[in-house]
């Protein structure tokens, strides 16, 4: 897809370019709300760009929220020296980073930040060393950096970036509509380099949600609009809304969704739209002559979009929801919990947990301090760092449990100035594991190693609904099947719950185990939980079987074989 840009009247195009020569702090923080707009209008896009087909597709919303902390820290800034501004952006990102996605995002513009020290303005060869040590910020922050995903992409617009200023660019803006096109090209290329991405038919969602922001910046400096999304619509049995548990974002105080029957057909852009002039997190299902509309809008205003889908045409159910009041509700499950007081000189120990029964069982092991998050509510830099920093002892162990928590969970070690490990746990079964390992009183070095050893005879299993078709890892998927994962990667397809529980086990190899562990999610009750633990122990009479309530959402069941 070529750039915006292109469009653009050559005379215009030049006359803007010599504008945009030299880009200052003011002119930096206009540019950002924009990015941070199509963002946010693009949000549904990236994160529907989700390599397995579970409900927990998070990286635009991750990306979306660590921009708008970057953003949220020059919303009163008067500055005019970009050294000044680009710095504010970075540490705002840093704090505000979640998820994977969001704090290589937040790297991204540490480099950039870090290349424009003591400049006044950004001119373009400035522009041009900015993306180049992005790339290269990115790519150290990262132990094990892995091609076709959005640092792949960073590299290849820092080369394109390089390569204009080379071939006579003379604006930033020039060195822009590059990064744009070849962001473009880039992505396409992903799944090309990344097996998975090509296996899932998507190309790399943090790799789409960067170029979204430069793109934004481009549109608007060419007046285009921002708030037309290519629209999404899914079949109302992938719409889940259900489970939409994503960090509410500012100003979200209210869950509408409305069911209704157009009169005529709908004009999706226009749609999408209005939707966006009022709220966000919007998403549309279809099926059966009928719609689904959800979205988060601002207090006082949740009946404005049932006013608006009542123009459109018939509308057949409405449900609102006050979600302020369903977060205090939903966090007062953790607050209430009895934590182990941590005294000085021991060593303590920081979980992240999706639901209100894992984290009463990480509580009855010992955690210093319990962090609400996993799947789609991964926990910022600054919430880990503020869980552990006020603790009465200069150790500290933290356990992401879950893949996407692991890279905050690094950044907040590198911004304490007390001694602070992170035990790579990416499930709840490899937390607990590692929990039962712990000494408090021993030595930090020797403790870590403890406990992550205790995590390698562990097997994690997760059973939810496939939100779409596709076949990865061999293993065909329908929309609408019950799906295991074992440790992480696809492994069975099934129609019921309880033979896709039994396959998932039958790989885990519980005939070499002692123990089978099943927590039960919030959308299934104790009785089914109960009832599906008996067709395990039938199957598997050797083995120990215990049944708990996770409370966790999205996942049926997530069980562990030790």
């Amino acid at each position: 897809m070529r750039p915006p840009s292109m469009k653009v009247d050559p005379t215009l195009r030049e006359r803007l370019a010599s504008r945009y020569k030299s880009v200052d702090g003011r002119k930096l923080c206009e540019l950002m709300k924009p990015a941070l707009q199509w963002l946010r209008t693009n949000q549904q896009l990236v994160n529907s760009l989700n390599v397995f087909p579970v409900p927990d597709g998070d990286t635009g919303t991750n990306m979306v929220l660590t921009m708008q902390s970057a953003c949220d820290e020059i919303a009163n800034s008067d500055d005019s020296s970009i050294d000044k501004v680009t710095h504010a952006i970075a540490q705002g990102a840093l704090m505000g980073a979640r998820g994977n996605s969001g704090v290589i995002l937040s790297q991204i513009l540490r480099g950039m930040a870090r290349a424009l020290t003591g400049k006044s303005v950004m001119d373009t060869e400035c522009f041009v060393e900015a993306l180049k040590e992005a790339r290269d910020t990115a790519y150290k922050g990262v132990v094990r950096p892995v091609e076709g995903t959005i640092l792949t992409v960073s590299k290849d617009i820092a080369t394109a970036a390089e390569t204009a200023l080379q071939n006579g660019a003379t604006s930033p803006l020039h060195i822009l509509e590059a990064v744009v096109e070849e962001g473009e090209a880039s992505l396409e290329r992903t799944p090309d380099l990344l097996p998975v991405l090509k296996e899932a038919g998507v190309v790399d969602a943090g790799g789409k949600g960067l170029i979204i922001l430069f793109e934004g910046i481009l549109m608007s400096i060419y007046r285009q609009p921002l708030d037309q999304p290519q629209a999404i619509v899914k079949p109302l049995n992938a719409l889940a809304i259900e489970h939409v548990t994503e960090v509410i974002e500012p100003g979200q105080d209210w869950e509408v969704v409305v069911d209704f029957k157009p009169n005529e057909d709908l004009e999706l852009k226009s749609f999408y739209g209005q939707l966006e002039e009022m709220g966000t997190s919007i998403q549309l299902g279809e099926g059966d002559g009928m719609y689904r509309m959800h979205i988060h809008v601002p207090d006082d205003t949740q009946y404005k979009p049932i006013e608006y889908i009542r123009s459109l045409g018939t509308v057949t159910k409405v449900a609102i929801e006050n979600l302020m009041a369903q977060m205090e509700e939903d966090s007062a499950g953790f607050e209430t919990l009895e934590l182990e007081s941590v005294q000085p000189g021991q060593i303590a120990t920081v979980v992240v947990a999706p639901g209100k029964g894992i984290a009463k069982v990480f509580a009855s092991l010992g955690a210093a301090a319990i962090i609400e998050g996993g799947q789609t509510m991964n926990p910022s830099t600054k919430e880990i760092l503020a869980a552990f920093e006020n603790l009465p002892c200069d150790k500290v162990v933290i356990l992401p449990n879950n893949k996407n928590v692991v890279l905050a969970a690094k950044q907040a070690v590198e911004l304490s100035v007390k001694k602070v490990a992170v035990v790579e746990s990416i499930s709840v079964p490899q937390g607990i594991a590692a929990m039962l390992a712990i000494n408090p009183t021993g030595e930090l070095e020797e403790t870590v190693k403890s406990m992550t050893g205790a995590m390698k005879d562990i097997h994690t299993g997760e059973i939810t609904k496939a939100t779409r078709s596709v076949e990865i890892d061999g293993v065909k998927v329908k929309e609408g099947q019950i799906i295991g994962l074992l440790n992480g990667h696809l492994a069975i397809a099934g129609d019921d719950l309880k033979s896709t529980l039994l396959g998932v086990l039958s790989k885990a190899e519980p005939d070499k185990s002692e123990l089978i562990t099943l927590y039960h999610g919030e959308d299934l009750s104790s009785d089914a939980a109960e009832k599906l633990a008996k067709q395990v122990r039938k199957k598997y009479p050797d083995q120990e079987v215990e049944v708990v309530e996770g409370g966790q959402p999205h996942y049926h069941i997530i069980l562990s074989v030790e």
